[in-house]
Parts: structure tokens; C-alpha cells; sequence
């Protein structure tokens, strides 16, 4: 029997992936696919925590990986509080390290 060669589900369907973008962390510029999650580009990046603990301030990114966990809550444009791992990444977003409960700027 003759064996064909393994195929992407991306051939087996035609699909052609829109061209890869840019959003920034801490200032730093991170690229990402369309679709792609926040955290999943910030690992591809080589960045593993995005958040500190309120108590100790002890680093933490994505655990659970489908939203159950909030270790990787972000700041994203200004938000605080936003779950990295099933908010897909858009072109020129502004994700920030959040620290504590994101909320930090509003004690007096």
C-alpha cells in the first residue's frame, strides 16, 4: 500500500493565513497571528509572566490556559483585569504588566 505524505489541516483546506501583526508589552513590540491569544504570543515571544500576586508580588502568566485560573490577567488597552489566554490579540494593542488587582492607580 502506497502511504501519501502527511498534510496541515491549513492544505487540506486551502487556507491562507492573514499576515502576521504587532501589538506591544511593556513597550515591547510582540508579534502575533490573527486569532492568536495575548498569551499565547507573549510565550511565543518568550515572555512567561504578565501579572504579580497582590500579596508578595510574585510573578505569574498563563496556568489553566482556558480562562479558569486568572493567573494570566493583563492589563489591555487601559483595562485591567483582562484574561490573556481567551483574548485574542489585536493589531496595536497595548498590554501592560498588571500589578496586585489592577487597580493600584485608583488608591489615593
Amino acid at each position: 500500500m502506497k502511504r501519501s505524505r502527511a498534510r496541515t489541516p491549513a492544505e487540506l483546506v486551502g487556507a491562507v493565513p492573514e499576515p502576521e501583526f504587532e501589538f506591544t508589552f511593556d513597550g515591547r513590540t510582540i508579534p502575533a497571528l490573527p486569532g492568536q491569544s495575548i498569551a499565547a504570543a507573549l510565550w511565543a515571544a518568550s515572555v512567561l509572566a504578565w501579572r504579580t500576586t497582590r500579596v508578595n508580588g510574585r510573578p505569574r502568566g498563563a496556568f489553566c490556559g482556558i480562562g479558569s485560573c486568572f493567573d494570566c490577567l493583563a492589563t489591555v488597552n487601559g483595562r485591567p483585569n483582562q484574561r490573556a489566554c481567551l483574548l485574542p490579540a489585536g493589531p496595536g494593542d497595548i498590554v501592560t504588566t498588571q500589578e496586585g488587582d489592577g487597580h493600584a492607580e485608583h488608591l489615593g
